[in-house]
């Protein structure tokens, strides 16, 4: 099996919302250390569980973080889970590639007249 493609799963999880939500936090921790100067964390946690007797596995995903303030700090953190395939390629989001032609022309549903 080829090594997962990371940016790919990342970008894949919860339809592209987490990696969105990633970016957001590390720039909120990054801006609050540079106005604070505090020290800020961003963490990542992937748990995963095979579902049924099938090629799948769950992945829950956490994403926690510190951001410093002038009198404390903001913390938030959001675990959503994102069922995935075990393929040839890693860990997917699709079992097959799900732009490919379902049919070609002799096997088209609709025949010409």
């Amino acid at each position: 099996m080829k090594p997962t493609d990371v940016a790919e799963f990342i970008n894949s999880l919860n339809a592209g919302v987490f990696a969105q939500q990633i970016g957001r936090a590390l720039s909120d921790v990054a801006a609050g250390i540079i106005d604070n100067n505090k020290q800020g964390e961003v963490t990542l946690k992937f748990k995963m569980k095979r579902i049924g007797e099938s090629n799948q596995v769950n992945v829950t995903h956490t994403l926690d973080f510190n951001e410093p303030t002038k009198r404390g700090k903001r913390r938030e953190d959001v675990t959503l889970d994102t069922p995935m395939y075990v393929t040839a390629n890693g860990l997917e989001l699709f079992q097959t590639d799900p732009t490919a032609q379902l049919f070609n022309r002799e096997q088209a549903p609709v025949l010409p007249r």
